[in-house]
């Protein structure tokens, strides 16, 4: 399996080096050059299988037994979903109305983002132990990333991590998730600045290509293909648990409600599509609407700024991984998908050519959720199911209530939870609700915390480079001293 970058001007390369590069050399994303095919009986005989199982056989797909062999590849995925809460790892809630809520937030850190980093985060420590390399993984958040990406490969003898948090700006339990993990390979920063800016070090460290290489500096966010591999499980989940039989021909179709920001698991849907998965796609998201204007009338561009909104992993004004869907949906035309989105990188914003956005449209549901509907979504589904959703979920089941109240027929639905209603009390409170928060997330507060500060006046990229020449430093002086 070879992957191909979407902007075609970058040599094609296996899995590993999709999964330790993030972006293509000519700054496009990393797509398979042939999606493989599945047939009506491969469907069935995967309708009975666990999420687990699922991950396992979509991953044998993408990553070659020269690379991982298949019994290397089951040990590792066992390993990575070991630590869930939950013993189905991910769970469908069938509620009143039709209502099917796929939660996937029984990780360490209550959110979807554990699903693919604990997994990602295998391949590579597995690569790495095979070539006997050390990497530095970089992130910036705004909440949920961080914690996931730390919680993923904390002590992990062959990667340090480093993230960017922006102090007081996330929630606290989104903080405190990341600020009291006390390992070695594990070092926080607290910045003085919102997400955007902190942002800044970050892309000032990897434009210097030489320094990079040299320090085998990597990051984890959403555009890695291995995130988006993983998600596809969400969309095979969903469509065999909520699917009312597998008998018909042809096989019936399951509506995935996908909440997004980064479009990353919205990638995975139309992937899991192509292959052949009667899926529908819908679209939702919060006031940052960039998605729902392209889906609705073309219109990919920036608004002016950012909108702070409850959905707050969601408030996101660039989409990356919409441009794998655009490469999908141009039938893989690397030199449309390259005029695209360098033209939208230098003015900000563009109208999708007309063949483009017809088929996009045909291809997917949007719709944009406000404040106001996301509080009353959760009011509603707490006052008929005793259930609370966290706002990003509200923001799918939004959409689902919309639909029932308006007696339009439709195929099953299914809604995906990215987060447990526990990581935003805030929100809970708003809708009128009264936060229900486990014990071990209450314990946080009692733990010890390190953080350094990046304050306003400080040199944030002269700091950030400094502790990467350090940890380079540290492990060479461990590998030369390590037994032969």
């Amino acid at each position: 399996m070879w992957y191909v970058s979407t902007r075609g001007m970058a040599p094609r390369v296996d899995f590993e080096g999709a999964l330790f590069s993030g972006y293509a050399p000519d700054g496009g994303l990393y797509m398979p050059e042939k999606l493989p095919q599945l047939d009506r009986d491969t469907l069935r005989q995967w309708s009975v299988a666990s999420y687990p199982s699922l991950v396992k056989e979509l991953c044998s797909l993408f990553i070659g037994p020269e690379l991982i062999p298949r019994d290397d590849l089951n040990d590792l995925i066992d390993r990575a979903f070991s630590r869930f809460r939950h013993k189905e790892v991910v769970h469908l809630s069938r509620l009143r109305n039709g209502l099917n809520v796929l939660e996937l937030w029984h990780g360490v850190t209550y959110a979807f983002k554990d699903l693919s980093l604990c997994c990602a985060a295998q391949f590579l420590q597995y690569f790495l132990e095979k070539r006997k390399k050390h990497i530095t993984v970089v992130v910036g958040t705004s909440g949920d990333t961080g914690s996931a990406a730390i919680e993923s490969v904390q002590g992990a003898e062959n990667v340090d991590i480093i993230v960017l948090l922006p102090k007081g700006r996330c929630t606290k339990i989104q903080e405190l998730q990341m600020t009291t993990v006390l390992r070695e390979n594990v070092h926080v920063f607290g910045v003085e600045g919102n997400s955007d800016e902190l942002d800044e070090p970050i892309k000032a460290v990897f434009a210097d290509v030489a320094f990079v290489k040299e320090h085998s500096l990597m990051s984890l966010n959403s555009i890695n293909w291995s995130r988006v591999l993983v998600q596809m499980a969400h969309h095979f989940f969903a469509y065999f648990r909520c699917a009312p039989t597998l008998d018909l021909h042809p096989l019936p179709p399951v509506e995935v409600v996908v909440p997004s920001g980064g479009a990353g698991s919205l990638a995975a849907g139309f992937i899991a599509q192509k292959m052949g998965l009667p899926i529908h796609l819908v679209v939702a998201v919060n006031s940052n609407d960039i998605i729902h204007r392209a889906v609705q009338r073309g219109d990919f561009s920036l608004s002016e700024a950012v909108k702070p909104t409850l959905a707050s992993a969601m408030d996101i004004q660039v989409p990356y991984n919409m441009e794998r869907i655009f490469w999908l949906l141009s039938g893989s035309d690397s030199q449309v998908t390259r005029a695209l989105m360098e033209q939208f990188e230098r003015t900000r914003g563009v109208s999708l050519p007309k063949e483009l956005h017809s088929k996009l449209s045909e291809a997917v549901i949007s719709q944009s959720v406000s404040d106001e509907a996301i509080t009353q979504t959760m009011g509603r589904c707490w006052e008929e199911n005793q259930y609370l959703l966290c706002p990003h979920s509200a923001v799918a089941v939004s959409y689902h209530y919309q639909q029932v109240d308006g007696r339009q027929p439709s195929p099953p639905r299914c809604c995906l939870a990215p987060a447990s209603a526990a990581k935003f009390p805030e929100a809970v409170l708003a809708a009128g609700l009264t936060p229900e928060t486990p014990a071990e997330i209450l314990a946080l507060e009692h733990k010890e915390a390190r953080c350094t500060p990046m304050r306003k006046g400080d040199d944030w990229t002269r700091m950030l480079r400094g502790l990467i020449e350090d940890l380079s430093r540290q492990w060479r002086g461990r590998f030369r001293n390590a037994p032969a």
